[in-house]
């Protein structure tokens, strides 16, 4: 998942209440509305849910008479005894499960960054879990047919940035239903980094496994709110028409200027290097870190915040402390990576600490962090192809040819408003939560 480079490289070449504005036959199901949600959220003593824990609560009538396929993780939880949504309604007995589809790292987590778990059948439930990693339109159409399912429902935390794969799984997912007439729920999740867009929208001949279609770095929606844009936007083209009836079962008591740890809910890791909300704060930006010679962290116990290069010594903790970014601090740090690139060498660095949560611009930053290295070591580096992998990360060849040419973090960061400006307007009628 956070490793963007691996998924590429592998995986590159394969390929309701009605009512939502402009959408026909788009509904959210909030058991309660946006209103409620976001109203509960201001209250002393409010209770935050997840769409899984609303659905729970009324005893999954939301799947009543249906035969459901569940694309989910090991983060697809019910707050009260933090049990599988699969395991919970498994035991319930009032939700006929006709299969698991299981995303990059797998439906019990089992698998490291660019694997997935083979299909099998899970000792638990007895429900056949299907790999569904990279899987593309007629592959889950297929998988559908398989494990006769008249609605598929997802429910995964993301972590809000563009590159992380578990969207694209969704994306196929609903161009399939949307193709074979499935219905499609989503039981919605908080976006941990909040609800704001940033960073450079992706364009045209720069798709990829880490980017299907054209949304912003840090897209700044819920799932649920991604699968109403994903459905308005790209389905018609994609698969030919929008998913007739897709609903989204809202999360109560959240709003999106409120991160993850504002909820009070435990965090679980939706990858095994994304352990903290920190790491997920930084995510968006710093896992640009893997299109270059340096290590972004992976084989430390803080991927993502610990960043360094054998050949990086004290002065690049100094340069940025000088930055003045905000939301973060930089210390001078030095590691040695047990595992990835670099591995078994010592890398100086920095370690990325965040002192403002709320004020954190995770791609400023990173940046920031690229062109100040830039400009003091000759030794800084793309990784592989002559910069294809930040070409892919950033969604076009821009960025690559500014920070060629010298340009500065704020030059380039100026560079992507106007496409960022647009992306926002066209998502505006696709959100549910009051920003």
């Amino acid at each position: 998942m956070e490793n963007t480079s691996d998924f590429t490289n592998k995986r590159i070449g394969r390929r309701g209440l009605l009512g939502a504005a402009a959408i026909s036959g788009v509904g959210a199901l909030s058991l309660g509305g946006a209103e409620r949600a976001n109203a509960a959220s201001s209250r002393p003593g409010h209770r935050f849910r997840c769409g899984a824990d609303v659905a729970a609560a009324d005893g999954w009538k939301v799947f009543s008479g249906q035969r459901i396929g569940v694309i989910t993780n090991p983060t697809g939880v019910i707050r009260d005894g933090l049990r599988s949504i699969v395991d919970v309604m498994a035991e319930s007995g009032k939700v006929e499960i006709g299969g698991v589809f299981g995303p990059e790292h797998g439906f019990r987590g089992t698998a490291q960054a660019g694997e997935s778990e083979e299909t099998y059948v899970d000792e638990r439930t007895g429900v056949t879990v299907y790999d569904a990693y990279g899987a593309n339109i007629d592959k889950f159409a297929k998988y559908y047919e398989t494990a006769k399912v008249d609605t598929i429902v997802f429910d995964i935390q993301d972590v809000g940035a563009r590159f992380y794969t578990y969207i694209w799984t969704m994306y196929n997912a609903m161009a399939a239903a949307a193709k074979t007439g499935k219905r499609f729920i989503v039981l919605d999740r908080p976006n941990p980094v909040g609800g704001e867009a940033k960073g450079p929208v992706l364009k045209d001949g720069f798709t990829s496994g880490v980017g299907l279609d054209k949304i912003a770095q840090q897209h700044g929606m819920t799932v649920g709110e991604l699968a109403r844009f994903f459905n308005g936007e790209f389905m018609p083209t994609v698969a030919g028409r929008s998913v007739e009836q897709l609903d989204v079962v809202q999360v109560e008591g959240w709003s999106p200027s409120e991160l993850y740890a504002d909820t009070g809910a435990p965090w679980i890791m939706p990858s095994p290097n994304m352990p903290t909300t920190d790491t997920a704060l930084l995510y968006p930006g710093l896992c640009m870190f893997e299109a270059t010679n340096l290590s972004e962290g992976r084989g430390t116990t803080r991927p993502f915040e610990l960043i360094g290069a054998p050949y990086v010594d004290y002065k690049w903790a100094q340069r940025l402390s000088g930055e003045k970014l905000p939301g973060v601090e930089f210390r001078e740090a030095y590691f040695n990576p047990t595992f990835s690139k670099n591995a078994g060498k010592v890398c100086g660095g920095v370690q990325v600490h965040i002192t403002d949560a709320s004020r954190v611009d995770a791609i400023r930053t990173a940046t920031t962090m690229m062109t100040t290295l830039r400009d003091l070591y000759d030794d800084f580096d793309w990784r592989g192809d002559a910069g294809r992998w930040i070409n892919l990360l950033t969604g076009s060849d821009r960025f690559l040819k500014m920070f060629t040419a010298g340009d500065t973090a704020a030059q380039i960061v100026a560079a992507w408003q106007p496409d960022l400006k647009a992306f926002d307007r066209t998502r505006r009628q696709y959100l549910l939560y009051r920003r």
